[in-house]
């Protein structure tokens, strides 16, 4: 089989070696009756490292973001606003809206995925009651921006003047966290609740994991079941999530440094337009100028590089744990190759 560099996105990493001896050994039991061990030391393993008070395992981040903005949302008409680029608005099917009745009003993100604190207290309203706020760090459509410290501060601070809960997509909270050098909790420290994945940069199968007051997670748990997100022996996938916070945080800064360096090569060849210099972790976004973005995706799939896009100009290429850096070093020529071939669109 020929050799492909994966760069699609985050989530197609493979268990190591490694994790699947741990989710072997895994003890199990029936989580949806608590009673399955690995979980519940996951769910409090994962409490603490973000400062917060009870966990919740679920299958995945979209899953964890609805189950937030369901237990946030609790009277019919609730309301909530997160920003213009946000996975919850682009990448959720609106599950807040189609299965829960959520309103969802649209703050705009800057180019780094930022909400002016003074725009969300202005979209706050008594009626509709608006109750929350979502913000996302890093932010995926904006580039994998890290939202500092500061700027989380900021905006959480500005919903909470306006009598709004806060919620926040932490999917890739720890690249976050790495890039500043700081810790997940300083990030997320005046956040009412806070969703983080395994599945994606820390490398394991399966799940994600809502945090926040014991009170509020009590009754998430509740909605989880509601919508399907319970499960049974779930330690074997929570031992992977449990391998990945002990063994594969520290190594983030090295996917991070593969971006910076595919982005600086990317940034100098032909139909290129990007700054190589908003690559803060692990994604890198560029357009296409003057060639079928499409076609470019398809014959670079040939030369064995796969990549994705959110527009038929706009390229997605992601490092992870199965790229190494002399993956991205290979892969850079075939880019150039390929972008020198493609006809005028």
């Amino acid at each position: 089989m020929p050799r492909v560099i994966d760069l699609r996105s985050d989530t197609v990493t493979r268990p190591t070696p490694g994790m699947r001896e741990a989710m072997a050994r895994a003890e199990v039991g029936d989580d949806l009756m608590g009673d399955d061990p690995t979980t519940r030391v996951l769910e409090e393993a994962s409490a603490a490292r973000i400062g917060k008070e009870a966990g919740l395992f679920v299958p995945s981040g979209t899953m964890g973001n609805l189950v937030a903005l369901l237990t946030h949302c609790v009277e019919r008409g609730d309301e909530a606003i997160a920003g213009s680029e946000s996975h919850i608005c682009n990448h959720e099917g609106m599950g807040s809206s189609a299965l829960g009745g959520i309103p969802v009003r649209v703050a705009q993100n800057d180019v780094r995925g930022y909400m002016e604190p003074a725009e969300l207290k202005a979209l706050a309203r008594p009626w509709p009651r608006t109750v929350l706020a979502c913000i996302e760090n890093t932010h995926n459509r904006c580039g994998g921006a890290a939202l500092t410290a500061t700027e989380m501060r900021d905006m959480t601070r500005a919903a909470h003047d306006a009598g709004l809960r806060v919620h926040v997509d932490g999917a890739r909270i720890f690249n976050a966290a790495a890039a500043l050098e700081t810790e997940p909790a300083t990030l997320v420290a005046d956040a009412d609740t806070v969703q983080f994945c395994f599945s994606k940069g820390l490398g394991a199968p399966i799940g994600s994991i809502l945090l926040g007051p014991r009170v509020f997670i009590d009754r998430a748990r509740l909605i989880r079941r509601m919508v399907g997100g319970s499960m049974r022996q779930s330690g074997v996938v929570a031992a992977a999530a449990l391998y990945a916070l002990d063994h594969h945080v520290e190594r983030l800064p090295d996917d991070h440094a593969s971006a910076r360096r595919l982005a600086a090569a990317v940034a100098e060849m032909p139909h290129v337009r990007m700054d190589p210099a908003g690559t803060d972790t692990n994604i890198v976004f560029f357009d296409l100028i003057g060639v079928d973005g499409p076609e470019f995706r398809k014959r670079l799939a040939a030369e064995g590089v796969l990549c994705s896009g959110t527009s038929p100009s706009r390229i997605r290429m992601v490092t992870h744990l199965d790229v190494s850096a002399a993956d991205i070093e290979d892969a850079i020529p075939l880019i150039a190759r390929v972008l020198d071939g493609l006809p005028p669109a």
